[in-house]
Formats: C-alpha cells, structure tokens, sequence
C-alpha cells in the first residue's frame, strides 16, 4: 500500500465535519504545523479536537479557533490561547479538562486496544464528577475510557515510505501516543526517506500504526515563552 502523499492537502483529504482528531504536540514543540494550516484552508468544522494543548492565538491549534472550526476541545493545557479563554466563558466551545497523565495514558490505552483504565488522578475533584470510581487495595481509582478519534495526525523528526517514524527531543511527546491511536494515522515529517533506512533500533513508531505520510515544509518550530538572562555587567 502506497502511504505516501504529496502534501499536507493530499494527506488530509476525507476529513468531514465533525470528526474526532488528535494532534500530537506539546504546548508548541512537535505539532503538526502543515496539517493544521491545511485544514484552516479546508474550513472543516464541528471538529473534537484531543490535544495536549489548544496553540496559542495565531498558531497551532489557535488558527483553527480563530476560524470556529473546533467544536470541542480535549485537553490539559489551555493556558496561552486568549482566543481559547473568550470561547470558552462565553460558551462557544465545549472543554474537557484532563489531567495531563490521563491524557496520555487514554491515548495509550486507545492504541493498545484497551476499552478503559483506571487511574487515582482526579479523585475527589471536579474531574470525577460523573465517573464510576472503584477501590483497589484501598485506594480509589477513577474509570477512564480510551478515546475514540477517527484521525491522528502526529508531527515526526524522520520518516521513511513505509510510514516508521523517529521524532526528536521534546517532539517526541503525546506523537507516538497518539500515532498508534488514530482510525487513520496522518504524519508529516521534516525529512522523508525510502524503506530501509531508518536504523530499526532507532525507530519510534512502527509503521504499522501509520496509515499516511509526507514531507512537511517550512517548518517554524515556535517558542511559546523566550526567558533571556541578562548578561552580568563587566
């Protein structure tokens, strides 16, 4: 099966309203730049989207808000996204606030095929309002479902034709996560090479989990907040 795609477009194509997507990133590090700005253009709306954070007002996943395509956010961290903050008070969007180790463990368990997990993290707050909770050795654990997201569209360092992936740094976040997750896997990738040569023993993500892939461009790789020390004086 041909995984490749030309661009950003191309990899997207089928994305109706209303679907569930995850965005692979943290706070801006290893997002998927080039799908995100692509489906700006596609103006699909009504999305959930299940992401570590929501961008920030002219980037990310804050684009997509700037143009009220995102129905439902599901995330941890919301808190540099002003556009995010009046959509929210003013209830124009739906949010779910998840605990960041809950957000990934879900995404796990979504990709490893299991229906639910359990976890002591929010117990006794807001967070389990709703839930079943259960004892385990006298602790008390709250049920969590694994997501459902008809799309994952992840951001990778390396990638080769057959769809394995290598992420770099801090990229290398909730992107293999929620690459194994998605009912179809979207990754765009800074540099795309042929099948074989990616060193096996380096490889992240196996190309199993990944159903599209393409080259990215033009890559900006942002910094949320930029903290200079102030050289000594001599």
């Amino acid at each position: 099966m041909n995984k490749v795609f030309n661009n950003a477009t191309e990899a997207i194509d089928g994305i109706k309203d209303g679907a569930v997507i995850m965005l692979g990133g943290f706070g801006l590090c290893g997002i998927p730049e080039n799908c995100i700005a692509a489906l700006v253009k596609s103006k699909v709306k009504e999305l959930t989207c299940i992401s570590n954070n929501a961008g920030v007002d002219d980037f990310g996943i804050g684009l997509m808000l700037q143009q009220k395509q995102v129905k439902k956010m599901i995330s941890s961290y919301v808190g540099e996204n002003a556009e995010f903050e009046r959509q929210l008070l003013s209830g124009e969007l739906e949010v779910e606030l998840i605990p960041q180790g809950t957000l990934a463990t879900r995404c796990m368990a979504a990709g490893y095929g299991m229906p639910a997990i359990f976890t002591p993290a929010g117990v006794g707050t807001e967070v389990a309002t709703g839930k079943e909770t259960r004892n385990f050795n006298g602790k008390e654990y709250l049920l969590e479902y694994a997501f459902d997201a008809d799309y994952a569209i992840v951001k990778a360092w390396k990638g080769d034709t057959d769809g394995n992936l290598i992420y770099a740094a801090t990229a290398r976040n909730f992107n293999p996560l929620m690459a194994m997750a998605g009912k179809i896997t979207i990754a765009e990738v800074e540099e795309l090479v042929p099948a074989g040569e990616l060193d096996p023993n380096q490889i992240h993500t196996p190309g199993i989990y990944v159903h599209r892939i393409f080259k990215g461009e033009k890559y900006e790789k942002r910094i949320e907040q930029r903290t200079v020390k102030t050289p000594s004086a001599p």
